[in-house]
């Protein structure tokens, strides 16, 4: 097997990432993997418009993980503030678990740090979601006990099945 690849996406990926994230966390494909949230949340996961500006903003990139030209997983990694945010990480549910996301969160850790001289990477998970976080407290990321609240009535990313949902913080420091 050839060894992954990184690139920054551009505009053309546009469709080919809303087509994966949205099978990594949405829908009876993304029960193939573990990340799907097809229990608490329908619809869209990420809108192609906001993506697309995530891609040609100024430090904000969206990193491929590809094998053999296939698309196998994204994230989008981003200067906020003078900290690290990583979000929209997906890895096509057929291959979770063997690697590729850890590799491509090593890839978006090392771009925030070495590139961009940040500190820390935060990013903000669904705070219900108890098997991702601990996935990234093995990584190295703590719960911060900072709240954000989800996007509720906002269509764009996704129509919530419960009034519940919001996002914690977590951080780790690079």
């Amino acid at each position: 097997m050839t060894s992954l690849t990184f690139r920054s996406a551009t505009p053309s990926d546009v469709d080919a990432l809303v087509a994966l994230v949205t099978s990594a966390y949405r829908g009876d494909a993304s029960r193939a993997g573990w990340t799907t949230e097809a229990d608490f949340l329908d619809g869209n996961r990420i809108d192609p418009d906001v993506l697309r500006a995530d891609i040609e903003r100024a430090r904000s990139r969206v990193v491929l993980a590809e094998r053999d030209g296939t698309l196998q997983a994204c994230a989008h990694v981003a200067d906020e503030d003078g900290h690290g945010y990583f979000g929209m990480f997906s890895v096509v549910p057929g291959l979770q678990g063997g690697g590729i996301g850890k590799a491509l969160l090593a890839e978006c850790e090392r771009i925030a740090r070495d590139d961009w001289r940040l500190p820390d990477m935060r990013m903000t998970v669904i705070d219900i979601r108890d098997e991702l976080i601990a996935f990234y407290e093995r990584r190295g990321y703590r719960r911060t006990g900072v709240y954000k609240p989800f996007p509720h009535g906002d269509e764009r990313f996704g129509i919530a099945k419960r009034d519940d949902l919001r996002f914690e913080v977590l951080e780790k420091p690079l």
